[in-house]
């Protein structure tokens, strides 16, 4: 039964009430579905360009009145703000000496390796220390399979506590910075995984939780980069998965970064030099660590005993004493 044309007109400026952003193409689609394609889309569309105004003067007069949306792209929608949180790194601000110990885990530190780090720094008399990492071992709230007799969390966090008023009470005028792990990550992981309710509350933060704020010491967190002078400071940890032990520690992070770092998490002492094609230096530095070097879960490693000084001048640059510890000793060649 062939649809009347008022009725067509009806339906096409419904269509347009209800669709007013649509192309006209589309609603002349519309419109034929509708009618039961009693019109031809050509025809269709011209209706719809009609209603709209858009079919030359004469045919204003058929303009429904609607305003038409402009349809230039990105007008009139916006996309979601972004969640993103900026990441930028934490400048020291010390031109002078940083100490930088990495791997310390405790409590299953090395007691002599420790002292003789501590020593040593003494003897360069830092302006500043940075505990670059894995101060904090957190072994009962890690993943892997646990012996039951070492699973005491609360006593780590005493621990860990009595380590830090030492060193605060060992170097009590300078500036003191920690940068977490992956080992302190572990206190954020266990927290999202087992109090989600609480894991926001700044009273559930690890900086409230070892009183860093009575000890005046500063938290890096978010894997965010330290910067000595023009020296960028990883743990190690936030290059992630891709090269696993490498024989030397220091080249794999310059394959991955292609830009001078010194970090830990290795525990392995090393350094590594390449210069690009104009000749300048690049210069990569892998500390060792401080914690005991024969742990139950992997007595047999490639680790030593080491720390780092790094004398930074005030135009920037720096200079690294990489050195080791054995017996005791400190090695600085």
């Amino acid at each position: 039964m062939p649809v009347p044309p008022d009725d067509i007109q009806r339906m096409a400026r419904d269509l347009i009430s209800k669709h007013p952003d649509h192309p006209a193409r589309s609603l002349a689609r519309m419109l034929v579905e509708q009618c039961n394609g009693a019109i031809t889309l050509d025809a269709a569309r011209t209706r719809i360009r009609k209603l709209f105004g858009q079919s030359g003067e004469r045919h204003r007069k058929f303009r429904t009145g609607l305003e038409r949306p402009s349809r230039r792209p990105g007008q009139g929608v916006e996309p979601p703000k972004s969640q993103a949180v900026p990441w930028t790194h934490y400048d020291l601000g010390v031109v002078g000496t940083v100490g930088v110990l990495s791997d310390i885990h405790c409590p299953y530190h090395d007691d002599v390796a420790l002292r003789a780090a501590v020593d040593h720094l003494h003897e360069r008399e830092i302006d500043c220390l940075l505990l670059n990492g894995d101060f904090a071992d957190f072994y009962s709230i890690s993943r892997h399979e646990k012996n039951p007799r070492y699973r005491n969390f609360l006593a780590e966090v005493e621990q860990v506590q009595q380590l830090l008023r030492w060193l605060r009470s060992e170097f009590p005028g300078i500036k003191i910075v920690c940068k977490a792990g992956n080992h302190e990550e572990r206190w954020e992981r266990w927290l999202f995984q087992h109090a989600p309710e609480l894991s926001m509350s700044p009273l559930m933060g690890l900086d409230a939780w070892l009183g860093l704020k009575e000890l005046d010491v500063e938290l890096v967190t978010d894997k965010r980069i330290v910067m000595a002078g023009n020296l960028p400071i990883l743990h190690g940890h936030e290059k992630g998965n891709g090269i696993s032990s490498p024989v030397n520690q220091a080249r794999g992070a310059y394959m991955r970064l292609h830009h001078t770092v010194l970090e830990g998490h290795g525990h392995r002492t090393s350094t590594h030099s390449e210069p690009d094609m104009m000749g300048k230096e690049t210069v990569c530095f892998s500390t060792g660590c401080l914690c005991d070097l024969r742990p139950a879960y992997a007595p047999l490693n490639k680790w030593n005993h080491g720390a780092a000084a790094v004398t930074v001048r005030e135009n920037g640059e720096f200079d690294v004493e990489n050195f080791r510890i054995a017996a005791g000793k400190v090695r600085t060649s």
